[in-house]
């Protein structure tokens, strides 16, 4: 896939157009709200079990390729958000999959060409998180509380911390805390390992604060109907 070719090009706009017309549905008709929570959520996990399935059956289970990636954690977050609302899991979700899948979908690394199946889950796993997170928050269905941010950073940081531990015990190099990654990435300008590591944490933190914009924003203006069937 060419990057920001036609096929790329349609596939941000497809993603973009099913946010937008379903948080303006979610916003419009509370009623509705259930439902498209807990379909966004079903969708993610079914996909995502049929990943494991089809990737466990080709290259067997090892340490290297458990699912301890960051995108792994905001997928089943975002999941695990549109089915319960809990709202730490909602504020984490948020933060990180936007900051996470939303800087995949621009840069897709796709291991499998298109339209093959790996190449297909990729824009429906982060294509999904996308819009499921945008739903959650500008919905109307569970918008991010006051501190969100600092929350999520600090459980982004603790996620990494523990991540760090498994690498350091199974040699594996999960969010590339250990080594950058092989093909060309952000990670390349921000210096030698482990300095990388701290101007990572830093840019993280910068995303963070740029999506709290919006969702404050919107808390602000207090202007979604209530939803006790959300």
């Amino acid at each position: 896939m060419r990057l920001f070719g036609p096929l790329h090009l349609s596939l941000l706009a497809l993603t973009a157009a099913l946010g937008v017309v379903l948080v303006q549905l979610c916003r419009r008709r509370p009623d509705w709200r259930r439902a498209v929570r807990l379909a966004l959520g079903w969708i993610l996990v079914v996909n995502e079990l049929i990943l494991w399935s089809f990737r466990y059956s080709h290259e067997g289970l090892h340490l290297w390729n458990l699912p301890f990636q960051l995108c792994d954690v905001t997928l089943w977050m975002s999941a695990l958000g549109c089915l319960t609302l809990g709202a730490p899991i909602v504020e984490f979700a948020y933060f990180a999959g936007l900051a996470g899948a939303g800087m995949a979908l621009l840069t897709p690394d796709l291991w499998s060409p298109w339209p093959t199946y790996p190449a297909i889950y990729f824009f429906i796993a982060h294509g999904g998180i996308v819009i499921a997170v945008c739903v959650l928050v500008f919905g109307g269905i569970s918008p991010l509380r006051s501190g969100a941010l600092r929350r999520a950073y600090l459980m982004l940081l603790g996620f990494a911390a523990a991540i760090g531990a498994v690498n350091a015990v199974a040699g594996t190099n999960f969010m590339y805390l250990c080594r950058k990654p092989k093909n060309a990435s952000l990670l390349d300008s921000l210096g030698p390992w482990p300095m990388y590591l701290v101007a990572g944490a830093a840019v993280a933190l910068v995303l963070f604060w740029l999506l709290s914009l919006p969702a404050r924003k919107k808390r602000a203006g207090a202007d979604f109907p209530p939803a006790p069937a959300a």
